[in-house]
């Protein structure tokens, strides 16, 4: 019988979880019903923001903020290449065009410098938001790529998925992710791979009260219920989507988020013993950097490994793995190298995503691993390198 497989990610389950959706199961609202609204006050007020919407995944999320900010057709919207698909699809689903941002080779994360020269790319067109991603739940520098986007006219919209639980501090402020002090607004996503999971679920936190309340109907067909009007009226005065999130995913989501600082303890610990367990292999193998500023809660433990030095193909080394019962994953594929932009904007050259490409591999990391699974995986990695 083959050995079962770490996988890189997954969810935690216990039994108050299944309790919590049982006890929503039997209740009046299966969807757009009470617990929708407290899951929403505890996620804003675990993250420090004024305003949190749910909504159906993390997908939506971005395309909700994209709508809420009314960007046009035509308009640009940068986002980094090293990130998911749908950081830069978002742009496009509402017409936007995509300018791709570099990013520093060692942490993956869009930078000033690489916002810099992105910028110089926009030419005489309308840039509307930049999209910084929190790549493996490292915090981007959220100060310093404000201020460039407030110079050129745009804001910020944190794609941070991967950092829910990350503390910052910059200067002598601390922060959260998700308090949105720099920005208009950030996404999360519970795909059951994040730090909290509701099966598929996304939240979007905000600041501004307007915005809120437009995430809100646009999340519901667009449809308002005028102050005065009949009990039953509503009207759309523009078009929305159903990307509401129910009930019973959102009961989910309320026990794992009281579960948070217990989940993001362990990810923490997990990461610190990666860091010990690695060591030896250096320099063909180190942990992906972290900005000072950053105290990540991680998401993904993404290793950059120097496989010609190595004499193995990545490929050969995650099919030793396997062989190993240690799974891994790539995050990510450059996205302005996929087919759909090639065609759209042409080739592209941008080092230092390719040189994070080229380098990256994800390891498992997540509560549920033992002690012993960290040793298991990097014992399984340094012979699969030969090290």
């Amino acid at each position: 019988m083959a050995e079962p497989v770490l996988p890189y990610g997954r969810q935690t389950i216990e039994d108050d979880d299944i309790a919590a959706v049982v006890e929503a199961l039997k209740a009046d609202f299966l969807t757009t019903g009470p617990r929708v609204e407290a899951f929403e006050l505890a996620f804003a007020e675990r993250v420090g923001a004024r305003h949190a919407v749910a909504c159906a995944n993390g997908t939506a999320a971005l395309h909700l903020a994209m709508l809420a900010l009314d960007v046009q057709p035509g308009e640009v919207v940068i986002a980094p290449s090293i990130t998911f698909l749908a950081t830069a699809n978002c742009a496009r689903y509402v017409g936007a065009e995509v300018v791709f941002a570099d990013v520093d080779p060692d942490s993956g994360l869009m930078t000033p410098q690489t916002l810099g020269e992105a910028l110089g790319r926009v030419g005489d067109r309308r840039l509307r938001a930049v999209l910084p991603v929190h790549l493996r739940g490292d915090a981007a520098d959220l100060p310093g790529l404000a201020a460039l986007a407030g110079e050129a006219g745009a804001v910020l919209v944190e794609d941070a998925p991967h950092a829910l639980g990350t503390t910052m501090r910059f200067g002598n402020v601390a922060e959260r992710v998700g308090d949105v002090r720099h920005s208009a607004m950030a996404t999360f996503s519970f795909h059951p791979v994040k730090t909290i999971a509701t099966g598929e679920g996304g939240m979007v936190t905000t600041n501004d009260p307007a915005l809120a309340e437009r995430l809100r109907a646009l999340r519901s067909h667009g449809m308002v219920r005028p102050q005065g009007a009949e009990p039953w009226w509503y009207e759309m005065p523009e078009i929305g989507f159903n990307y509401r999130l129910p009930d019973v995913l959102c009961a989910l989501g309320l026990s794992q988020l009281a579960k948070l600082d217990r989940f993001a303890a362990r990810r923490r610990e997990l990461a610190r013993a990666y860091g010990q367990a690695l060591a030896p292999l250096a320099p063909v193998v180190r942990p992906a950097a972290s900005p000072a500023w950053s105290e990540p809660v991680l998401h993904l433990m993404c290793v950059l490994i120097d496989f010609p030095a190595a004499g193995r193909t990545r490929r050969e080394v995650v099919e030793h793995l396997r062989a190993r019962g240690v799974g891994s994953q790539v995050h990510y594929i450059p996205v302005h190298r996929q087919p759909y932009y090639r065609e759209r904007y042409g080739s592209l050259d941008l080092p230092g995503a390719q040189a994070w490409y080229d380098r990256c591999l994800s390891l498992p990391l997540y509560p549920g691993m033992a002690d012993a699974d960290v040793t298991k995986v990097v014992a399984a990695l340094g012979e699969a390198l030969g090290l």
